[in-house]
């Protein structure tokens, strides 16, 4: 029994949505550092795990995951729900890869250029797969960053 070839849908999908460059690299460590290029704080990268074509987009839900305990200082992280999306030929992510916009398609948004998420969990896998998919949560600036 011959098997479901993908390779079209998979050039069709990589075609539509992987218009961005991103790139993963495993947490070098330290506090946030600020760029005055972007004017964000940046968390340190370490070594460079993939940079290619991909995408950021958030998830179906933008859940906040803070309850306020009583007696308890409000926490000021809340929980993002993002996606990572990259071809099949990139790496695994494993948990807490720091994701970094690195260049947008013409008319994309040039706001998340320099934006970083962190891994939630590794790259999620299937036996049906186009894309790979990377649950991710934005990193929150920190020191007055925007």
């Amino acid at each position: 029994m011959a098997g479901l070839d993908l390779g079209p849908i998979t050039t069709l999908v990589e075609g539509l949505i992987l218009l961005d460059v991103v790139r993963f690299t495993s947490p070098a460590g330290g506090p946030p550092v600020f760029n005055p290029d972007t004017g964000q704080y940046e968390v340190p990268e370490g070594a460079v795990l993939y940079e290619g074509p991909g995408a950021v987009q958030p998830g179906s839900t933008s859940a906040v995951a803070n309850i306020p305990v009583p007696n308890q200082p409000w926490v000021d992280e809340t929980a993002s729900n993002y996606r990572a999306y990259t071809p099949l030929s990139a790496p695994l992510a494993v948990r807490d890869t720091i994701v970094t916009v690195v260049q947008v398609h013409a008319g994309g948004d040039v706001s998340l250029i320099g934006r970083q998420w962190r891994a939630n969990d590794p790259s999620q896998g299937g036996t049906l797969g186009v894309i790979r998919v990377t649950s991710l949560d934005q990193i929150q600036q920190t020191g007055g960053g925007a």
